[in-house]
């Protein structure tokens, strides 16, 4: 909301020193966001001139120019010659103009040049020149204003230019503060200044006498959400108007600094109304209504013209307003071409009205049809203002329109009841933290409009009729707030119990992302949404045959279900990468995926009231409906690990890689993960692994199929690990610290030969457990499948370190556990001893 100051000032007494920055200054005490300080942005000299007279001498160009001799006034220079291409202007015709030194809106400065064969020494400006509207056709001329000025007065008072404006957000729940009105009430509040409200009119002088002069009906059969479209509506009749005079410079430059711009006098004057009240008012010609106006939804396939010549088809929602020849405007957003002013009407029919704010909002939107009547309809208008605003339109037309107000017309009037609230007497401070006193409570909610009864539990409101967003005592305990000032709500920090932080869980996905992060992956979370074939191709780590979650709405319609799967998130952030030119990639993501079990029916029939906190049964019935969402971890590699160099080569992303991933996070999990040879729909066959703790699978590892890296655009091998982290971590076991040995490690190795489908993972736990608790530590060194092993085996190598707590161990005794863990290899797995 735009609020010239100059405007402001007849409302509330704002100090004359007062800046645009000290006013945004105030007004963010009562709540609202500064926004920007606005204005004209011209510096002087900018003059009243006269046109003494003018040659007129046609250029090579096929263009004619004006050497103007201006008087300036005998302070500035008196008669100085000017060079003019603008046609529209007369001798002896009074013009703005811009003397040398002066500046205009661009910025644009002005100086003596040189210009088709004369020194022109200023400029005469235009009105978009001036910055008070688009018209750039012809120079501004006074008369054209209704304004005759001495010679040599400044302009840019005159035309009101000196002033400025303080743009501040209004948020939807405050539409009261979208008009002069509103901003003057909130400026009081904030300041303690005298406020003035333009809107206390006597009844008698807004009524008007014969409300039978004009028919107006509203006829809503059907209303939507049990509300009828129009509450409120007032029809005042100005007859005698003169389009073609001026409207005055004051107000087109008021208009222009709240964003409105003039498009004349009749419409400037329902503008400037809507900008002062907050009401929206709509002009008719009225010897072009056919009838009375009548307020009704549209009929299914009806049509109307609106003002900007588009043709639409109207909702059986949108609210109309019609005379005898059908749909003349839609109500609230926009009037219809057939009755519109023009510079050839007479007689005005005014109208302010009340609709409701739910259909104006889906109006305007369904039309794509924003404007500033529907903006300040959809957030709710004064219900009581309707009277006032047509006479203050009324009275406007009188004075600069040259009309006679009739004091006629009709009206319909709703029974208006104030819903009364409840406030105990210690809620505000309870709910605040402050001690109000009762003298605060009352006087702060009295100073925004509302009536206030004391009674033995507290008071009884009854909210004004401007402020349709106080329903009940919260929102009357932040007006409290508000207005005493949001600096006395003290910044406490809530100090949590003893023993309360991150959960176990919490802190193992922490610690797992970190370790990622600090070997050297980039973390990229990606949108949950996929297609269905990424679904079926990837799965979901974990095993377990699993449905998809189709969403009702989805922001693509290409990929309208959740994934079960992180990996194709990673192939759509790497094909982004890749395409931008990175072709080194090492990333990873946490995040949920969806599985819902095949068959199990998921939602909920009922929605629990609101307010109230659901108890244990409801919210495990909450719960069950929800599909299970496990945490999984993800990463992916491709391109070079090591980039080239100056005496090394590149050294591309391997399948160890990825594998060496799967152990930092086991690492940061506390867990040993175990990889076994499968198969996986989207992995290279032999290149793919599944990944298990304790026998159970938490995840696989492995290649991706060519064919799917290139539909994915990645040149070159990617491959990917995935791993439901909740799983992991639910299988972290508690470490226990031991005393570290100060005592030599004796070191071993040994080849066992088996079969080709015995798992590493099998052979290295029955050397584990055979060679006892010496063994400190074991690790599979190599995997050999070639000359000196049978075929359909293959020779595994493991380092083994051996330590005794509490001696030295000799080779003897190594020898002795190294050949135990054989034995048990041997009786579990088939091994031999690898000659």
């Amino acid at each position: 909301m735009r609020v010239p100051l100059s405007w402001l000032r007849e409302f509330v007494d704002v100090p004359v020193s007062a800046t645009g920055e000290d006013v945004l200054a105030d007004l963010v005490r009562v709540g609202f966001e500064e926004e920007e300080v606005l204005g004209f942005e011209l510096t002087g000299p900018i003059v009243v001139g006269e046109v003494r007279e003018f040659v007129e001498e046609p250029q090579s160009n096929g263009k004619t120019i004006r050497w103007c001799q201006v008087d300036v006034g005998d302070a500035l220079g008196g008669v100085r010659g000017i060079v003019c291409g603008a046609r529209n202007f007369f001798a002896g015709d009074k013009v703005v103009v811009t003397l040398p030194g002066a500046v205009l809106p661009g910025p644009f400065p002005i100086a003596a040049r040189k210009t088709y064969g004369h020194v022109s020494d200023g400029m005469i400006a235009s009105a978009k020149e001036l910055g008070l509207g688009d018209e750039h056709s012809g120079i501004l001329r006074l008369v054209d204003l209704g304004i005759d000025a001495p010679v040599g007065t400044d302009a840019i008072a005159l035309l009101g230019l000196d002033d400025v404006a303080v743009d501040v957000n209004v948020t939807p729940d405050r539409g009261y503060a979208l008009s002069i009105r509103g901003i003057a009430r909130e400026y009081s509040h904030a300041t303690g200044a005298a406020f003035r409200d333009p809107g206390a009119k006597v009844w008698g002088e807004v009524n008007l006498h014969d409300k039978t002069a004009f028919a107006v009906a509203v006829e809503d059969d059907a209303p939507i959400r049990g509300r009828v479209g129009a509450s409120e509506f007032v029809a005042r009749i100005v007859r005698d108007v003169d389009p073609t005079k001026p409207t005055p410079p004051w107000m087109i430059a008021r208009l222009t600094l709240a964003g409105i711009r003039s498009l004349g006098t009749l419409i400037d004057i329902t503008n400037y109304v809507m900008i002062e009240l907050g009401q929206p008012i709509h002009g008719y010609d009225l010897d072009r209504l056919q009838g009375g106006i009548t307020v009704r939804r549209a009929a299914a396939g009806e049509t109307l013209q609106t003002l900007d010549g588009k043709t639409r088809t109207l909702h059986p929602e949108d609210l109309l307003i019609t005379d005898a020849s059908g749909p003349i405007g839609l109500a609230g957003v926009m009037g219809g071409g057939t009755t519109e002013m023009t510079d050839a009407t007479r007689n005005v029919l005014i109208e302010a009205a009340t609709f409701d704010t739910v259909t104006i909002a889906r109006t305007a939107r369904r039309h794509k049809l924003p404007s500033e009547a529907s903006r300040r309809f959809e957030r709710g208008v004064d219900p009581a203002i309707a009277f006032v605003a047509a006479a203050r339109v009324a009275e406007l037309m009188e004075r600069y329109a040259g009309g006679t107000d009739t004091r006629a017309g009709g009206a319909i009037n709703a029974t208006r009841v104030d819903t009364m609230i409840e406030l105990p007497r210690d809620f505000v401070s309870g709910l605040i933290g402050v001690d109000y006193t009762a003298d605060e409570i009352v006087s702060s909610l009295e100073m925004i409009g509302a009536t206030v009864r004391e009674t033995a539990a507290g008071w009884v409101v009854a909210a004004p009729s401007w402020r349709p967003d106080l329903t009940d005592k919260w929102t009357l305990a932040e007006e409290v707030a508000r207005i005493t000032g949001y600096d006395r709500i003290p910044s406490v920090l809530p100090i949590p119990p003893a023993g309360r932080g991150f959960t176990a869980a919490q802190q193992g996905r922490r610690r797992v992302a970190n370790a990622l992060a600090a070997a050297g992956y980039v973390e990229t979370p990606s949108f949950p949404f996929v297609a269905e074939a990424d679904n079926r191709l990837h799965g979901s780590a974990g095993g377990g045959e699993v449905a998809s979650v189709r969403l009702a709405n989805p922001l693509d319609g290409q990929h309208p279900f959740l994934r079960r799967s992180l990996v194709p998130g990673l192939l759509q952030v790497a094909h982004r990468n890749v395409s931008r030119g990175l072709l080194d990639l090492a990333l990873f993501e946490s995040g949920v995926v969806f599985r819902p079990a095949i068959g199990q029916a998921y939602g909920t029939p009922f929605v629990p009231p609101p307010a109230v906190r659901p108890d244990a049964a409801t919210l495990a019935e909450l719960d069950a409906a929800i599909p299970p969402q496990p945490r999984h971890i993800a990463v992916l590699v491709t391109g070079n690990r090591v980039a080239k160099q100056p005496g090394a080569p590149a050294e591309s992303f391997e399948l160890l890689d990825v594998l060496d991933a799967v152990r930092t996070i086991a690492g940061a999990a506390g867990v040993r993960i175990d990889v076994s040879q499968t198969q996986r729909a989207a992995l290279h066959p032999g290149r793919a692994g599944a990944l298990s703790v304790d026998g159970v699978e938490v995840g696989y590892v492995g290649e991706v199929l060519p064919t799917v890296a290139a539909a994915a655009d990645l040149p070159g091998r990617v491959y990917v690990a995935e791993l439901d982290l909740d799983r992991v971590l639910d299988a972290a076991r508690t470490v226990t610290a031991v005393t570290l040995s100060g005592y030599p490690a004796a070191t071993q190795d040994v080849s066992l030969v088996v079969a080709e489908d015995v798992a590493a993972a099998t052979l290295r736990d029955a050397l584990v457990e055979g060679a006892g608790p010496l063994l400190e530590a074991v690790r599979l060194v190599d995997d050999y499948r070639g000359a000196g092993v049978p075929e359909g085996s293959k020779s595994l190598t493991f380092a083994l370190r051996f330590r005794a707590p509490d001696r030295t161990l000799t080779a003897a005794e190594a020898t002795e556990a190294k050949l135990a863990g054989v034995a048990r290899a041997q009786e579990r797995c088939g091994a031999s001893i690898r000659d």
